[in-house]
């Protein structure tokens, strides 16, 4: 996300490289025996779904979480450990490939697939570059910095990524070709950075799914209608695939507000009319970071808990409903690790409660509304093989 909250988000970012995993709270470990006998990842794969969440190596130290993850998840998306500030966390680093070196790695042993995130994002650096480092930059300096390490990651990782969010947020629906001018590299190399990072990713790996990733489409907010956005980023795709550039996917963030779900501006007939779109034009559509924010419901769990859980079962209602839907990925799969706590507390101070699983790793209506709705999504065709099955 952007605005607001998505600074927010970003922030932490910047902090977390130094970040402790923490241990685990005692008596997690058996607490989600309660949740259903069958696993996400089984439930979704039964009607050609791939389930997943995002998960850090930073978390590695909670075991309890990591086996939470190891049981629902088919895929991992790679919430932090190839961001720039990772990667090559200055201007002048060589790359550094040791945090999603060990992503990877772990992913492989449990038999799940990965995502990775982000190749292109005006966001995502942390203090090691300065403004001038990132707006500064003369044309070649730019295309050589991010071509270059767009070809290094993807080609490092050859292979072992299913997909990659090639490029991140870089729609603008108040812009007639649908694109943000407010991103360092569409400053510095111009709109074309769009199209030429899929062409640099393809050629570096012809076998990945490459995704433009983007949020905004399920409800309007202070700075777009949700109609302006989707209409935007159909531009976007159509100018791309004119131009006869590599996109296979749509990322669908779907950070969702409850507030905006029970007070009915969630419009299920045209958010599928658009994804339909999105599938008529040969694309796969993902989501890739659902959460739900829970202002504008009460401070008890049990409400806001079913405010939540609502919130879910009327999204998926919809978007599983749409056969090129072929992912369902959780940002997160417990209330213990949510950027929207740390980056975008509550006004009256009640933990959040976005996800799943609570923070004793216990599972919610949220958990209860997911599984349902991924029991009874349309069947489709599935959209990668998992190791798992």
């Amino acid at each position: 996300m952007s605005g607001e909250i998505g600074v927010t988000r970003r922030a932490v970012l910047k902090g977390a490289a130094g970040a402790v995993a923490v241990t685990a709270l005692g008596g997690a470990a058996s607490a989600f025996a309660s949740a259903g006998s069958t696993p996400l990842w089984k439930t979704a794969l039964q009607r050609g779904l791939i389930y997943g969440s995002s998960w850090s190596t930073r978390l590695a130290g909670d075991t309890d979480y990591g086996a939470l993850i190891n049981r629902e998840c088919a895929i991992l998306f790679t919430e932090d450990d190839l961001l720039w500030y990772q990667l090559k966390p200055t201007p002048d680093s060589p790359l550094d490939f040791s945090f999603g070196d060990r992503f990877v790695a772990t992913a492989e042993r449990q038999r799940q697939l990965v995502f990775g995130a982000h190749l292109v994002w005006d966001e995502g650096f942390g203090d090691g570059w300065t403004e001038d480092d990132l707006w500064g930059m003369d044309e070649q300096t730019a295309r050589t910095t991010l071509f270059g390490t767009v070809r290094a990651v993807v080609k490092h990782y050859r292979g072992r990524v299913v997909a990659w969010s090639c490029v991140n947020e870089a729609v603008d629906a108040a812009e007639a070709d649908g694109l943000r001018k407010d991103v360092p590299w569409y400053q510095t190399i111009g709109p074309e950075y769009v199209a030429e990072s899929f062409r640099v990713a393809h050629a570096a790996d012809p076998h990945t799914c490459l995704v433009l990733n983007e949020f905004g489409f399920e409800t309007d907010d202070e700075w777009d209608t949700a109609a302006d956005k989707r209409a935007a980023a159909l531009r976007v795709i159509d100018s791309l695939l004119a131009q006869h550039v590599p996109v296979h996917a749509l990322g669908v963030q779907a950070h969702l507000r409850a507030a905006d779900f029970a007070a009915g501006k969630f419009d299920p007939r045209a958010y599928k009319r658009f994804l339909n779109d999105v599938v008529d034009r040969g694309l796969a559509v993902l989501v890739t970071e659902l959460d739900v924010l829970d202002d504008g419901l009460p401070a008890a769990n049990g409400p806001r808990d079913r405010g939540v859980a609502d919130a879910y079962k009327r999204y998926l209602d919809a978007a599983l409903q749409v056969p090129g839907v072929g992912a369902v990925m959780t940002f997160g799969l417990s209330d213990r690790y949510t950027w929207l706590q740390e980056d975008y507390p509550r006004d009256d101070g009640a933990p959040r409660r976005p996800l799943p699983y609570d923070d004793q790793l216990k599972p919610k209506p949220a958990y209860n509304a997911l599984s349902t709705e991924l029991c009874q999504a349309v069947r489709r065709r599935q959209l990668w093989r998992t190791p798992r099955g």
